[in-house]
């Protein structure tokens, strides 16, 4: 399988590049500065993923596309409109925990309290999942949310699977490693199971 990734050089781009190439997928790593992404079954391309017309030709000969970029400095509809344009639809995005409800399916950014700092780019993420149950039912969409931590730490392959609620392990925890939120959606890319809507992974 060949992958578009957009947003390859960060934190969670990374991880993705390391987990796709090590099961011998193709990368096709795109970010502005892509030479951290350079390996094995890489192919770099530097651009700016607003610039509509060089994504969708970066993104023509992939099988399927990756979205991992901040959600305060990105246009949801700029990466709908080049898959369009490329004829492509499986889009898996990397969201974030807090459009997921609690147990009062309440959203966790509308709890009272919910900290300022945290919804500067929380707020976009969760606006970008409601525009795209809106506005891209053509195309065959994925949202993963992680669960509340995410951070460095181990490639187990062991974790649980959720669709809108968040996951909370048995010590109070709601976490998940960048390495294993890679393994879930490499996995769900692979063998697809969830089509125009969300999951959420933790341990």
């Amino acid at each position: 399988m060949k992958i578009a990734l957009i947003g390859a050089t960060g934190n969670m781009g990374q991880r993705l590049v390391k987990e796709a190439t090590s099961r011998g997928h193709e990368v096709i790593a795109i970010a502005r500065h892509p030479d951290a992404a350079k390996g094995d079954k890489v192919t770099t391309v530097a651009l700016d993923l607003h610039d509509e017309d060089k994504l969708a030709a970066a993104i023509k000969d992939a099988d399927v596309v990756i979205q991992s970029v901040r959600f305060q400095d990105t246009d949801p509809s700029k990466v709908v409109w080049a898959m369009r344009k490329a004829g492509k639809t499986r889009l898996a995005i990397v969201g974030g925990a807090a459009s997921l409800m609690n147990q009062d399916n309440i959203r966790l950014i509308d709890t009272p309290g919910f900290p300022d700092f945290i919804a500067v780019e929380a707020r976009p993420a969760a606006n970008a999942l409601d525009w795209l149950r809106k506005e891209a039912r053509d195309l065959d969409w994925v949202f993963v949310s992680p669960s509340m931590m995410l951070g460095p730490g181990e490639r187990t392959g062991k974790f649980r699977k959720g669709q809108h609620h968040l996951l909370v392990a048995e010590d109070g925890k709601s976490s998940i490693s960048y390495e294993d939120l890679a393994v879930a959606i490499l996995d769900e890319l692979e063998t697809p199971s969830v089509h125009a809507d969300r999951f959420t992974v933790g341990y």
